[in-house]
C-alpha cells in the first residue's frame, strides 16, 4: 500500500484529505508543519509528499527545499495563495507538481497516481543501477588491486586520457567504468567501442558517424560514437587493432574536439573523455609501423597496468564468491559452498584467460555440480586446458 505524507498548517485540509485518500486505499501520515514533516521524512520512507506553500515558521519552499536533501520522492505543492511565478519556483526546486486549493479531486488523485508511477520508475532504476554497478564492481583486496584502486581515486576527477594495458580477461573495462563513475561526467554517456570486432572500413563509420548516401549501405544518416558520448566518456577497447586511418582521424578529433561525419563537410564540436585499452605492447607497435608515436602520446597521459590473474591468486576467494552470487541470482539456483580444498585447487590454476576464464569455470561448476563442491568437481568440471 502506497505511503503518503501530508504537510499542512491547517487542521481541516489535513483531515479532509486523509479521509479522502484512505478511501482510495492509501496509507497516510499528517504533520502541521515543516520541521515535523521533515522528521517523520527522517524516520520514515514516503512514496509521494504532499505539502502547502503558506505555513508558520518555515514555508512550504523552505521545506521542500530540505526535503529534497533527504529523499527523491516526489512533491506535489499545495496553495490557495499560488501564482504562477510560486508554482514556477516550486517545480524549479524539484516540486514534482502544483496543484492550488481547495484542490479539484480528479486532478488530485491523477496527479497523485502519476507521482506514484514517477516514484515506483525511480525506485526500479536505482535498483536496477546496483544490479549494473555489482556487475562492474571490481573485487580483490591483493596489493595490486590497492594500487590500481588508489591510481583511479586519482585520476578519475580530473579530465586525463587514460590508457589501460593488460592481457586478455583482466578487466580492463572494469577499471574503465570505475573511472567513468567516479568522474564529473558519471551522469553523461559511457560509449564502448571495440575496435578489434568492427571491419577496418567500417570503424571510422562506427566511430564519425555518415551522412546519408556517402556509401552503398548509408541509407540513413548515423551519428558516431563521438557525438553519442558527447559530454561523456569514449571506451576505445583494444586500440591497437585500430586501422592506421582511423588512428589519424581519432587523433584530430583529440587535438581539435572536432570530427566530421564519413561523407559530410560539416565539421562538429565533440565534449568526450577518452579512456583506451589494449593487450598489444603498443610501444612495439609503434616500432613495426602498426600504430602512430603521435596518438599513443595523446591517449597514455596517465598508464594503469592490470595484472594477469596468475599475479593476484589471493583473490580467488572473493573473485568466487562474487561469481557464484551474481550467477546464482540470475539463474534462480541454491548458492553452493565450496571447500576450501576446492579454492585452493583453483588457486593452483594458471588461468590463461584471467577473470573471464575464471567467470567461465565458476559458472560451470554452478551449472553441473551440486550444493558443495569439491576438489574432485574442480578437477572434474573447471580445470582449464592448459593445466
Amino acid at each position: 500500500m502506497p505511503r503518503l505524507l501530508i504537510i499542512d498548517d491547517e487542521t481541516s485540509i489535513r483531515r479532509t484529505l486523509r479521509e479522502i485518500l484512505e478511501y482510495e486505499k492509501y496509507q497516510v501520515d499528517d504533520a502541521a508543519t515543516g520541521m515535523d514533516g521533515i522528521g517523520m521524512i527522517q524516520e520514515q520512507e514516503y512514496d509521494v509528499i504532499l505539502c502547502d506553500i503558506k505555513m508558520p515558521q518555515m514555508d512550504g519552499l523552505e521545506t521542500l527545499e530540505s526535503i529534497r536533501q533527504l529523499t527523491d520522492a516526489p512533491v506535489i505543492m499545495i496553495s490557495g495563495h499560488g501564482t504562477i511565478e510560486t508554482a514556477v519556483e516550486a517545480i524549479k526546486k524539484g516540486a514534482y507538481d502544483y496543484i492550488s486549493k481547495p484542490p479539484d479531486l480528479n486532478r488530485l488523485l491523477i496527479t497523485l497516481r502519476n507521482a506514484l508511477d514517477k516514484s515506483h520508475l525511480m525506485t526500479e532504476t536505482k535498483a536496477l543501477k546496483k544490479v549494473v554497478s555489482k556487475r562492474f564492481e571490481m573485487i580483490g583486496d591483493s596489493p595490486a588491486m590497492q594500487q590500481i584502486r588508489q591510481m583511479i581515486s586519482k585520476v578519475a576527477s580530473t579530465s586525463a586520457r587514460v590508457l589501460i594495458t593488460g592481457e586478455n580477461g583482466t578487466g580492463k573495462e572494469l577499471v574503465a567504468r570505475q573511472l567513468h563513475e567516479l568522474s564529473q561526467r558519471s551522469y553523461s554517456p559511457f560509449i564502448e567501442v571495440n575496435c578489434a570486432a568492427i571491419p577496418s572500413e567500417l570503424i571510422e563509420s562506427q566511430l564519425f558517424g555518415h551522412e546519408k548516401g556517402s556509401f552503398t549501405s548509408a541509407i540513413r544518416q548515423r551519428k558516431g560514437d563521438f557525438e553519442l558520448a558527447h559530454g561523456g566518456t569514449l571506451f576505445l577497447d583494444e586500440i591497437g587493432d585500430m586501422s592506421l586511418s582511423a588512428q589519424a582521424k581519432v587523433l584530430r578529433a583529440l587535438q581539435e574536439n572536432k570530427i566530421t561525419r564519413v561523407g559530410g563537410e560539416k565539421e562538429i564540436q565533440v565534449d568526450v573523455r577518452i579512456f583506451a585499452a589494449t593487450n598489444k605492447n603498443l610501444k612495439h607497435e609503434i616500432e613495426q609501423g602498426r600504430f602512430r608515436e603521435d596518438l599513443y602520446h595523446r591517449i597514455s597521459v596517465i598508464v594503469i597496468q592490470v595484472p594477469p590473474l596468475r599475479e593476484r591468486v589471493s583473490d580467488i576467494p572473493q573473485l568466487v564468491d562474487h561469481f557464484v552470487s551474481l550467477i546464482c541470482q540470475q539463474q534462480g539456483k541454491i548458492i553452493p559452498v565450496f571447500t576450501e580444498e576446492a579454492i585452493a585447487e583453483l588457486q593452483q590454476y594458471k588461468w590463461t584467460g584471467n577473470i573471464r576464464e575464471l567467470h567461465n569455470a565458476t559458472e560451470r561448476l554452478v551449472i553441473l555440480a551440486g550444493n558443495t563442491i569439491d576438489k574432485e568437481d574442480i578437477e572434474r568440471f573447471a580445470k582449464p586446458l592448459n593445466d
